[in-house]
This record gives structure tokens, sequence and C-alpha cells, in this order.
């Protein structure tokens, strides 16, 4: 991180990307939905949820692990992981990477997840109370820890570097990329398959989320009940899915002849220090670790074009988020373009700093921004002025975006991605 200053680094570029969303399951197909403002909010099928105070979610849609998975691997996986192997994959095919020339010993893998194999989890813990003689699957602890996912892409591809998860609840992927980005531009690696993956939409998800009463229950409109920085916003709305980055050394990159789609440029890292689940009123942890990840990438605020913002449309977080970004940037605030992806996707939770880096690689290489949609009703208490792109995409010259992740616990973790240059 910024502790680096000084350091003779080494560049680190973006070569692969993957999603698998509930607006789309390969990335061309999630940023084309995102531009055309596709919301993947529905009711939820995967277990009957009539007696749940939130009854709709972001799933992903006509998803069949068996096509990219042998069945019998299907089975050792929890649908988490079954997303990570699926998503890591285009990722790597993506990046054109030929297994057989590398060198396998300096590609890591580190994959993050909030919760892990939460349908294992259940499903086990049901057959325990059910069952007067306890009797477990032999796969249960593989199938539920959150590091397995990283383990099976590495089984899978052969790659013998560095191998672990992250966890800091919705702050899990950015800081993946981040353990992923320090490894490399310190010399330790060349490579690394980086991101997130979460599967929460189950009986606990739900009901867990529920109890704290963290959800929009806007079960009439589902498609429109994720309304970041509306006045009317009532929780966030359930997502699941993966997403996915190749992370390599700029000249290890050239060598092989790799297309580069950007440069990761910096991070940060903060807490809150202030509550379990809610954020600092004034933004200040939200706040410190913007500011970190300027000064990671040795820039200024006026060099961001674009923050993809946590936005996850609750009443307090929105408000926190948006004051922190006028702590950091004072007049060039309104000057760039604000907006959250997480109308769309739902959110993602450990996986939503993955799914939303992809789209803030997009916005950097297409020079578009994604909208905000489902706005209806100001909210007084949110600054006008602020460009928080609603309705549909703005095209602009997009050098930089910032994407932030805050999570439960008071995790604080941004990325900077630029567009690359020789």
């Amino acid at each position: 991180m910024f502790l680096f200053s000084g350091m003779n680094l080494k560049r680190v570029v973006v070569t692969g990307i993957g999603a698998l969303t509930p607006i789309g399951n390969t990335a061309p197909d999630f940023w084309s939905a995102l531009l055309k403002g596709v919301s993947g909010a529905g009711p939820i099928t995967r277990f009957n949820p009539a007696k749940y105070k939130t009854r709709f979610a972001c799933e992903v849609k006509n998803f069949d692990p068996s096509v990219f998975i042998e069945r019998k691997e299907v089975r050792r996986l929890d649908r988490f992981a079954q997303f990570a192997m699926v998503c890591s994959e285009e990722a790597i095919k993506d990046a054109g990477f030929d297994t057989a020339d590398l060198n396998k010993d300096r590609i890591g893998v580190i994959w993050a997840s909030g919760i892990g194999g939460l349908d294992v989890f259940i499903e086990e813990i049901t057959n325990l109370a059910l069952n007067e003689t306890p009797r477990f699957n032999p796969f249960f602890i593989p199938k539920m820890i959150i590091d397995i996912a990283a383990g099976h892409i590495s089984m899978k591809w052969g790659f013998r570097g560095p191998n672990y998860g992250t966890v800091a609840a919705c702050a899990s992927s950015n800081i993946a990329f981040m353990d992923a980005f320090n490894l490399i531009r310190l010399g330790k690696c060349d490579a690394f398959v980086t991101g997130g993956s979460e599967a929460p939409i189950s009986e606990g998800g739900v009901g867990g989320f529920n109890a704290m009463r963290a959800l929009s229950e806007r079960n009439d409109s589902p498609e429109t009940a994720c309304r970041p920085f509306d006045k009317e916003r009532d929780g966030f709305v359930m997502g699941e899915g993966a997403g996915a980055l190749i992370l390599e050394e700029l000249e290890h990159a050239k060598n092989r002849g790799a297309k580069i789609y950007c440069e990761l440029a910096g991070g940060g890292m903060s807490a809150d220090a202030y509550h379990l689940t809610a954020p600092h009123p004034e933004g200040l942890g939200a706040a410190l670790v913007m500011r970190n990840a300027l000064e990671d990438a040795g820039m200024n605020p006026e060099d961001i074009d674009y923050i993809n913002v946590h936005g996850t449309s609750t009443p307090l977080g929105d408000l926190g988020e948006l004051a922190a970004i006028k702590k950091v940037f004072g007049a060039h605030a309104y000057q760039m373009n604000i907006s959250s992806t997480k109308s769309m996707t739902g959110h993602l939770l450990g996986a939503a700093g993955a799914v939303e880096a992809v789209a803030s690689i997009m916005a950097v290489i297409e020079n578009v921004v994604p909208p905000t949609i489902n706005h209806f009703t100001d909210d007084p208490e949110i600054d006008s002025r602020l460009n928080l792109t609603f309705h549909t995409p703005q095209k602009r010259v997009v050098n930089t975006a910032l994407s932030n992740g805050f999570g439960f616990g008071g995790h604080n973790a941004t990325v900077i991605f630029k567009k690359y240059k020789d």
C-alpha cells in the first residue's frame, strides 16, 4: 500500500476479466446489461420465501454448473465455489493464458468471499436437526470454508503461487485485489487470478439479514427496490455471483503479447472503528480509505473521473459515503461522475467489489459511466449538485475510476484503475 512509497515497484495491469452476475453470465453480457439499465431483481426461486419479510433477490439466471464443471466435481462444490470456478475460467481464457508456457510457480490465486459455503452449512445443520444419529457429508467442511475456492482454482490450472482467501465482509474482493497487486509489484509473483464470489440467497442468508432489518421489503416491486440515493430507499437487495480479474506484472504481460485492459494504480484500506453494522455518520473511515488509495496511486483528487460507489441503498450508508466523497474531493466532487451499479445487480456482499471492479474497468476502456437506476424522489439530505448518473449511462473520458467497498465491522477498501499508457 502507501507504505511502499519510494520503493522501485513494478507496474500491475489487468489482462483478463470475468463476470457471473444477476444481469449477465459473462463479462460482455454484464456490461451490456449495465448500459441498458437492467435490474436483476425478481422473486426468489431458490427456496420458498413465503414466510419471509423479503421475498425477492437478484439471483443468477440460467446457471447450470454441469455445463462447465464435471458432474462429479459439481457435487463437491458449494454454489459460491461453482461461481468461482466458472468466472475465473472466463478471466483466464480472456487473458490468453497458455498454461504450458507459464511459470506456474509464480502465478497465484487470491479469492474472496464474505460468507462462503452457506448453502452446504444450512443443508448439513438441517439434516443434523432432523436425524437422531448425526450424519455428515464428508465434503461438508471442504465445501464450506471460504479459502476452498482459491484452492480449487489452483488445482484445476496448476498455479502454485500464493493461494488463499480474503474475508472482510463487503470489502473482501477489493482486499483480494490489493493483496495480489502488492505481491506482484514487490516482485514476488508474475500474475494472479483474483476476485470474489458469493451465494447467500438461502433461508439463512435472507432470514439473517431480515432480522437485522438490512434488506428492502419492497415485495410489490422487486425491480425498483434497490434505490441508491433515493429518499424512499429502505435497504439493500441481496445478490449473488462472481467477478474475476487477471492481474499481471506489466513486462510479463508485454513479453507474452497479452492485451492490456488497464492498469491497477493503487489501493487503500481503513477501518471505521465505530459500529458493528452502521457506517460512521461523518464518513471518517470512508474518507480515510479513499485518501489512502489516492496516496498509494500517487494521484490527486482531481485525477479521478468516476467513482463506483459502495452505494447499497441503505438510509445511513448512502449518506455517509457521499459525505466522505465531499470531504476528500472538495469542489472536484461536482466534476466527477458517481454511480451505484448495485441498483442493477443488488448487493453481492463479498463479491460486490469484484463485479464492480469489472464495471469500473469497462468504464475506463469504453469512456462511458454506467447509471444508477431507480431514482424517483430526491433526498433533501443529498447534495443535488453531485452527478449521481441517474437513469442513463453518460459518455465522458474516464481516465481513472475509483471503486469503493465497505463491510460490516467497519472494513473499508478502495481500488483505483487507470488507462494504460506504455
